[in-house]
């Protein structure tokens, strides 16, 4: 049976923690760390403020050394452009020994459809 990335991201979505934008909002007010998956003209075209930006393709390569990541067990509210990078990169984090992530449900234009 072939998987598509659809498949993929609804398993990640069984296992990790999804927060809506009120939630996320909330979690980053309180010192969480917004982390953007998206690629680099997605970021550059508008983003949350202060959120930390490591495309999904290279995540696992550079997150553990950037110097906002270094504690495994800080919370990391992680977000793309609709929700499906940021299930699969949540997923990617926990087995990296992330302990607390979670994936913003709606990503980024949700998030931007919002009053902030």
């Amino acid at each position: 049976m072939t998987v598509t990335a659809i498949d993929l991201v609804k398993e990640a979505k069984k296992t990790i923690k999804e927060v809506s934008v009120e939630q996320a909002n909330e979690m980053i007010a309180d010192g969480s760390t917004a982390l953007d998956v998206r690629e680099v003209a997605e970021h550059e075209a508008g983003h949350i403020p202060n959120s930390v930006h490591i495309a999904r393709g290279v995540l696992e390569f550079q997150i553990t050394d950037h110097e906002k990541f270094q504690d495994k067990d800080a919370s990391i509210v992680i977000y793309c452009r609709s929700g499906g990078r940021s299930a699969l990169a949540a997923v990617a984090l926990e087995q990296l020994g992330y302990t607390n992530v979670c994936s913003m449900a709606g990503g980024y234009t949700l998030w931007s459809e919002k009053d902030q």
